[in-house]
């Protein structure tokens, strides 16, 4: 039975808002200039860890305490403040009843991905949920998608990565899993594809004849 992973923000939902807005709220908190919403939706994928550097400097300190501020705004309303892609559910539902076996891999902390994906209203056709420790600094999609690897005890063989940023193709090729990159995310298709994408499709509606 094939098994098909996929990663959270910018590939089933657009979490633009939720996840700008917290960021801003962290800094502004901080007193720190804030970048352009253009630069902040490059953040999007990668551990807040790994980009609030690049506004707060070397600073640790200074970087904790802005993880601590954008969670508190994220728990209380953030995780909520997103819409699903237009065709994802339908995707999601076929797969299913073709029987194959459905999970998410996705960057953001499990305080929160196993509640926002369990609120979708598809939630329950995923199997399981792998998600970043909240201490998280690095990617770690390649862990997490040999976990699951292990837990279904599916051969990488028959096992696709969907994703829209390039830790997602990275982390599949580690693995020896096959990568579809999609365009709607938060991610380019010059992305995508200096990554090794597999495939790159340009709407939900394509990611069926591809699979």
């Amino acid at each position: 039975m094939a098994l098909i992973l996929f990663d959270l923000d910018g590939t089933l939902i657009d979490s633009e808002i939720g996840i700008v807005t917290s960021i801003e709220y962290a800094l502004g908190k901080l007193g720190a200039a804030l970048p352009s919403r253009e630069v902040l939706r490059t953040w999007i994928g990668p551990p807040l860890r790994a980009t609030f550097p690049l506004a707060l400097g070397d600073d640790a300190d200074a970087v904790e305490r802005a993880v601590a501020l954008y969670r508190e705004r994220f728990s209380a309303i953030g995780w909520r403040e997103h819409t699903v892609y237009p065709g994802i559910e339908d995707v999601v539902e076929t797969l299913a009843a073709r029987g194959a076996t459905l999970a998410v891999v996705t960057s953001k902390v499990d305080l929160y991905a196993a509640k926002i994906v369990t609120s979708l209203p598809f939630g329950a056709r995923f199997a399981g949920v792998y998600a970043a420790g909240a201490d998280s600094r690095l990617s770690e999609k390649s862990q997490l998608i040999a976990r699951a690897l292990s837990d279904f005890g599916t051969p990488a063989a028959e096992t696709t990565m969907i994703g829209d940023r390039h830790f997602d193709i990275e982390g599949a090729r580690a693995n020896g899993v096959r990568a579809i990159g999609v365009s709607w995310g938060f991610g380019s298709v010059e992305e995508l594809e200096a990554a090794g994408a597999d495939a790159i499709v340009q709407s939900p509606s394509l990611l069926l004849s591809v699979l």
